[in-house]
């Protein structure tokens, strides 16, 4: 599988909200870190972070509008969305992830927190138009 492949692999598994198969692309090394939010360093740590998640939200989904590779590196432009029940905040977010034997080693985010408010608030006029 190739870096690429194995990005997409593992959104998909985010996106089945299934903890066993996320954790199976997470290298014990790893480092994820939503850019000014508190870092997880090493598979426990992401681990607690991914539960934390679920915890919050029963539904993620992402469309990716742009995935470049170089090397072990995969840099992705996305649109996320978080949801639970009716509710759902979608937000613009780009991603730097390396790759080592098919695991992810590192997946950084950065998003504008001005957009992801934004998105909250879509999210919570969503639910009175039901």
């Amino acid at each position: 599988m190739t870096e690429t492949e194995t990005v997409r692999a593992f959104f998909d598994a985010l996106v089945s909200m299934e903890a066993e198969r996320v954790l199976a692309f997470a290298a014990d090394d790893i480092v994820y870190e939503n850019v000014s939010l508190p870092k997880a360093d090493g598979k426990r740590a992401f681990e607690q972070q991914m539960r934390g998640f679920a915890r919050l939200f029963d539904r993620f989904e992402v469309e990716f509008l742009h995935v470049a590779q170089r090397d072990d590196v995969v840099l992705t432009e996305r649109v996320d969305a978080l949801g639970r029940g009716g509710y759902l905040m979608k937000f613009w977010v780009c991603g730097t992830l390396r790759v080592r034997d098919e695991k992810i080693v590192l997946w950084r985010d950065y998003f504008d927190w001005l957009n992801l408010s934004a998105g909250a608030l879509r999210g919570v006029r969503g639910l009175f138009r039901r």
